[in-house]
């Protein structure tokens, strides 16, 4: 559609942002809805992160997402951050407010949760144990989004044990970081497997984990969406576990940014899957 002089703009910030599949997600909300407004790409170095954002009230930007390497370094520059961003120490999504301010949220939890509740209905929070592999910034939304929503205990498996141990003592009791090497150990009493790591990600090593004692029961995501189906899902599915794919939490994270900024409440839709799935390549 023509954008008029009033159009409202919105975009996303990252260093690279070019490969970003956001522009499609939010593009297809705003055709869908018929806003006057645009969702762009803003490639900005890591160096540039504060200006950018303190730019963004000066040329009337509702507001952004942030992705790689920005979401802990925002914490430093916004003006208020909600309790939960505050608990996960990342932002991914900015509002710029009437009276300038920079607000800092993080959806990927909320994303993470709403888009296991939709790809499986029977999954239950206080069903079992979680185990977490990686401890980066998608690790930290996960699991606080899980300690939210009433998992009993987290487990952590990262390549570097401090850093799991660091995060396990920072964000709670009911969570245990165990070695890389043990990874495959913590998976016996197992409801849910989550992969957090860049391992299985298109251009990377698959992710190295046996699944021999994953109870049959246990549900398996990833967060990656680029393949759609990692090597881990296929694992998991050609055992028989129920796994869920890492695009429903790239959408469902986008529509509380979409809300603030163009005043509407979209829906993930089977049409807005393939719409963002057909610009992946």
């Amino acid at each position: 559609m023509t954008l008029s002089g009033k159009a409202r703009v919105a975009g996303i910030i990252g260093w690279p942002v070019a490969h970003s599949l956001s522009m499609r997600l939010h593009g297809f909300w705003l055709d869908r809805f018929g806003i006057d407004g645009v969702y762009a790409p803003f490639p900005v170095r890591p160096g540039g992160l504060e200006q950018a954002l303190r730019a963004l009230p000066l040329l009337g930007i509702a507001g952004v997402n942030l992705t790689v390497p920005h979401k802990v370094q925002a914490m430093t520059v916004l003006d208020r951050v909600d309790d939960l961003t505050r608990r996960i120490g990342a932002a991914n999504t900015i509002i710029v407010a009437e009276d300038g301010a920079l607000e800092g949220r993080n959806t990927d939890g909320y994303g993470f949760i709403e888009s296991l509740k939709a790809a499986a209905a029977d999954w239950s929070a206080k069903g079992g144990p979680a185990v977490i592999l990686g401890a980066g910034g998608a690790a930290r939304a996960v699991i606080v989004a899980l300690q939210d929503a009433g998992v009993p205990c987290i487990r952590i498996a990262n390549r570097t044990l401090s850093t799991a141990q660091g995060l396990a003592d920072e964000l709670g009791p009911d969570i245990e970081a165990i070695a890389w090497d043990q990874r495959a150990a913590g998976l016996g009493d197992a409801a849910l497997l989550v992969n957090t790591t860049s391992l299985g990600l298109t251009g990377q090593p698959a992710l190295d984990i046996a699944l021999d004692d994953l109870p049959p029961g246990a549900l398996v995501t990833d967060v990656v969406y680029a393949p759609l189906r990692t090597p881990l899902l296929e694992a998991a599915a050609a055992r028989g576990n129920v796994t869920v794919d890492g695009l429903g939490m790239l959408l469902h994270q986008g529509r509380p940014g979409f809300a603030a900024w163009f005043g509407r409440d979209p829906e993930v839709t089977d049409a807005l899957r393939a719409h963002v799935l057909a610009g992946a390549g």
